[in-house]
């Protein structure tokens, strides 16, 4: 509608610089530079090269925003930008960057969770969240279990890793199995000809009573599992470890998520972040929501990963509640509580 207000998004909390243009909850422009290239031969993101990245890639990534919506500066009624969590420079690169812009244009800036942010956008496809709802986040830097009685207002965390994050386990483990970077979405690949119950990997944590998670054992069974069988000369199947991984991590995700909405009494679930975009995970998950009697929410994977619109679309929702704009002296909070919505 022409009367919601316009927001742009800004989120460079890792390596990818999103700009997102949304109007209420209709999506306008969501423009991506990534410079998963430059770490790519690292192995994993330079957190220096990420923000060199940012600050190349800013303004020609605003500009082509703009022009896919059809829409000028002049039209932005305000200004989000992720504040946290993420890496310190590059989070510096992005809020730096919405407060020249909010001053700039005059118009008030909300700095906002990049977790939360990761629920918010799901909006922009399915309609507004179920309140409550319960969110399983996963990516490269997170796993998280919450409760959202308001994306807005208020967040509850119930569990989150204790060590290596799921996307984390999947790059490393993609590494030993001599996979490129990021390990993701080839181990996806790889696992579609595999065999899931090949090899009994752990599955940490999975009944202990909490909603924590931990990859940690598991990324490093399956290096010792490969470790062992290059030194007696048998041949690896990647495929099927590939295969055994991915349902390890999943079987857990998924059935901590169900066991969070049993607790709670909460029947819709929304999963988000890189990780959601794994098919198994969105395959498992919604048999096991169907069983459950548990709605499942899911974004398609391009709002599944680092975005600008989701920045927006929480910005959104905080100009649209009437929350107070944030103040141009906000930090960049690489250790961002998830209870914190708003900064």
């Amino acid at each position: 509608m022409a009367d919601e207000p316009l927001v742009l998004g800004i989120e460079t909390s890792c390596d990818e610089t999103g700009i997102g243009i949304v109007r209420g909850h209709t999506l306008l422009a969501n423009t991506i530079a990534s410079s998963m290239e430059e770490h790519a031969r690292f192995g994993g993101v330079v957190p220096e090269v990420a923000s060199r990245a940012h600050l190349e890639a800013m303004t020609p990534t605003i500009e082509a925003a703009l022009a896919g919506a059809g829409v000028k500066f002049s039209d932005i009624d305000a200004i989000a930008v992720t504040a946290g969590p993420g890496l310190a420079g590059a989070l510096l690169v992005g809020v730096a960057a919405a407060k020249a812009y909010s001053l700039g244009l005059g118009v008030p800036l909300y700095g906002v969770n990049h977790l939360a942010a990761h629920v918010a956008v799901d909006q922009l496809e399915h309609g507004p969240l179920p309140r409550p709802c319960i969110a399983l986040l996963v990516s490269g830097g997170h796993s998280s279990l919450l409760l959202v009685p308001d994306v807005a207002e208020e967040v509850i965390s119930l569990g989150s890793t204790v060590d290596d994050a799921a996307g984390e386990a999947f790059d490393k483990v993609a590494r030993v199995l001599g996979l490129p970077f990021p390990g993701g979405p080839y181990i996806d690949k790889a696992a579609v000809s595999g065999n899931g119950t090949a090899i009994a990997f752990p599955r940490g944590k999975i009944d202990d009573g909490t909603f924590d998670f931990s990859f940690s054992g598991l990324k490093t069974a399956v290096a010792r599992w490969v470790e062992a069988r290059e030194a007696s000369g048998e041949s690896i199947h990647v495929p099927d470890v590939a295969a055994s991984f991915q349902e390890a991590v999943v079987d857990v995700l998924t059935r901590k998520a169900l066991q969070a909405c049993k607790r709670y009494d909460v029947h819709d679930l929304l999963i988000g972040g890189g990780v959601a975009a794994n098919s198994r995970l969105r395959a498992l998950a919604q048999e096991r929501c169907d069983k459950a009697g548990v709605r499942l929410r899911v974004p398609r994977p391009g709002l599944c990963t680092d975005n600008g619109a989701m920045v927006a679309t929480l910005g959104s929702d905080l100009v649209a509640a009437g929350v107070a704009p944030s103040s141009l002296e906000i930090p960049a909070d690489s250790s961002l509580p998830i209870t914190t919505v708003h900064v």
